[in-house]
């Protein structure tokens, strides 16, 4: 492409929106991010000189807005956190995100409506929960742009921009990504008016013409692992056309082990959470990555965890991802470096746009506009040194992570018949926010919120011993419960401290563990197809039917609440 069209990342973070581009045969201009670690890297990796800006100045500036370079592409994306679902569970503050939207939209009107325009198309991405906070259009007086549409004799209340119709739905893994992220895509092809979407070249199937869905496990089986030794040999991308050097290979090579603490909780909130569906643990690599996020946590639902490639058990048996391999899953060349710490690092991979999915929109506006596509990609090589992760080293794990004084413990050691018995350190149904120095047993009725909540008092166990004797499994329940698991239970302090610890000592046993003893125990028992049909006397208030696992749980995990309650 002789006249490369011309691109204005705003919000750039790390490059990505910019890098689908790029390798679409488009010239980056520049880049726009308040974030130094984002405005270094980015001018890293694409041969610039740009400065920290914030853009909300130019809500406040017109002139502002007027003296930014006329490009043919403009594209954005605004910070999606206070959008997020999974921020605060969806209570955090939507304000500051529309304030930073209708800021890029407010830059996109004046260089689509200005005199002598040449802009071409612009896109904005973001998660796609933040059109439940945007209008579905934008006058020039709802974007502040009164006295400038006046001056350019176009009414204020004409629209400005209109999202309505100009905005789709993505998942990544339908343009060539190792990972099914779901973003927002609005924006438009401006002589059309209206988004053009590109076509999908991936399928879950791998049929109509299309490949298969790229999965976790294609791209770790042609790449290294994290603890493989420093060598020479070339590897190659695993999405692009590129080999180096293993050597060169920069932010790979280190030990992202994890504490079991972390991981076994991870496991928990995965497997057997009390209010939402099941997920694989660890990663199903036959599939495509879950969405990469911008902070490396280790011990949540949303955390992605790989079994590791070297042989541990208990602390380092499982591992995050690396930096690098979290890259190429938002789909960065290997040759793409990131400026900074590790957590940084991350914080620039999650947040970035995936680059397969801007290649497709920037081969849309090729398209569109009857230009020719490039043969191949615009790669770039480079691979001088930067500050690198990689240490070629083991952890020694010798500092466990703890809990805050008064974190709050909540745990059920089986779901089943949508039930779930859990001990707790703070009363469930009042929410309240500290541990309480008391422990409660309690009985949850349904998968969601909203759903009963019944309080079992101490010493209840005893009501039900009888019950659980006419089980033929009963009897060695309650003898592996009754001699050795009751003696390793601690008052409800020495339950709080062994909880903020993290972890067991010779006499008492943490009550993470506890529970989970319990749910090993019953899973050894032949108790699958067994149900408690409830008449008279209800155990359980709210279900005619209950399973007998749940029975055996409730026993177990009142003594528990008792035994900490009474010494």
């Amino acid at each position: 492409m002789e006249n490369k069209l011309t691109v204005i990342d705003f919000f750039c973070g790390a490059g990505g929106f910019s890098e689908g581009f790029r390798q679409m045969g488009y010239e980056i201009i520049y880049g726009y991010d308040h974030w130094k670690p984002a405005v270094d890297t980015f001018n890293h990796n694409f041969n610039l000189n740009c400065k920290p800006k914030n853009i909300l100045d130019f809500k406040n500036s017109i002139k502002e807005i007027e003296e930014l370079p006329d490009t043919d592409i403009i594209i954005g994306s605004p910070p999606c956190v206070s959008f997020s679902s999974s921020n605060k569970s969806g209570n955090a503050d939507k304000s500051l995100g529309v304030e930073l939207t209708e800021a890029f939209l407010r830059i996109v009107a004046v260089k689509k409506h200005q005199p002598k325009s040449i802009l071409k198309a612009w896109f904005m991405e973001n998660v796609v929960n933040s059109r439940r906070y945007l209008q579905t259009s934008y006058t020039f007086k709802d974007l502040g742009l009164e006295e400038w549409a006046k001056k350019h004799r176009i009414g204020i209340l004409n629209t400005a921009i209109d999202l309505y119709e100009n905005t789709a739905v993505i998942n990544s893994a339908e343009y060539g990504s190792f990972q099914a992220r779901k973003r927002l895509i609005s924006g438009e092809i401006v002589k059309k008016g209206k988004l053009v979407v590109p076509n999908s070249t991936h399928n879950s199937e791998g049929i109509d013409g299309k490949k298969k869905f790229l999965t976790i496990g294609d791209m770790k089986r042609i790449f290294p692992h994290p603890y493989s030794k420093p060598s020479n040999k070339l590897i190659s991308d695993p999405q692009y056309d590129i080999k180096i050097a293993q050597n060169q290979l920069t932010d790979h090579f280190y030990d992202t082990g994890i504490y079991k603490v972390e991981w076994k909780f991870s496991k928990f909130w995965k497997t057997n959470h009390p209010f939402m569906g099941k997920m694989s643990f660890p990663e199903n690599e036959n599939k495509p990555s879950r969405t990469i996020t911008a902070t490396k946590i280790a011990n949540s639902r949303e955390s992605i965890i790989y079994k590791s490639e070297i042989e541990r058990i208990g602390d380092g048996e499982y591992r995050l991802p690396t930096v690098r391999e979290a890259a190429i899953i938002m789909g960065f060349p290997i040759t793409y470096q990131f400026i900074g710490k590790e957590n940084n690092k991350w914080r620039l991979v999650g947040n970035a746009v995936c680059s397969s999915v801007s290649k497709a929109f920037a081969k849309v506006v090729l398209d569109e506009c009857k230009l020719p596509v490039p043969k191949s990609l615009n790669l770039n090589l480079k691979t001088e040194e930067i500050l690198n992760l990689n240490t070629f080293k083991l952890k020694s794990f010798d500092n466990p992570p703890k809990k805050n004084p008064g974190s709050r413990f909540r745990r059920h050691a089986i779901k089943d018949g949508n039930l779930t018995v859990t001990l707790s350190n703070y009363d469930i149904e009042k929410n309240t926010k500290k541990a309480e120095g008391k422990w409660y047993t309690s009985i949850q009725y349904g998968t969601g919120k909203g759903f009963p909540i019944q309080k079992i008092n101490d010493n209840y166990f005893k009501h039900i011993e009888e019950l659980i004797k006419e089980y033929k499994e009963g009897k060695d329940f309650l003898k592996y419960i009754n001699n050795g698991f009751s003696e390793k239970i601690g008052n409800a302090n020495e339950l709080q401290n062994l909880y903020e610890q993290q972890k067991s000592n010779s006499k008492l046993t943490e009550p993470t563990e506890l529970v989970d003893t319990v749910q090993e125990k019953l899973n050894e028992l032949d108790l699958e197809d067994k149900v408690l049909e409830q008449t008279k006397n209800k155990i359980f208030k709210h279900k005619d039917k209950v399973p007998v696992k749940q029975l055996f749980a409730l026993y177990a995990i009142n003594k528990i609440s008792t035994i900490a309650n009474e010494n």
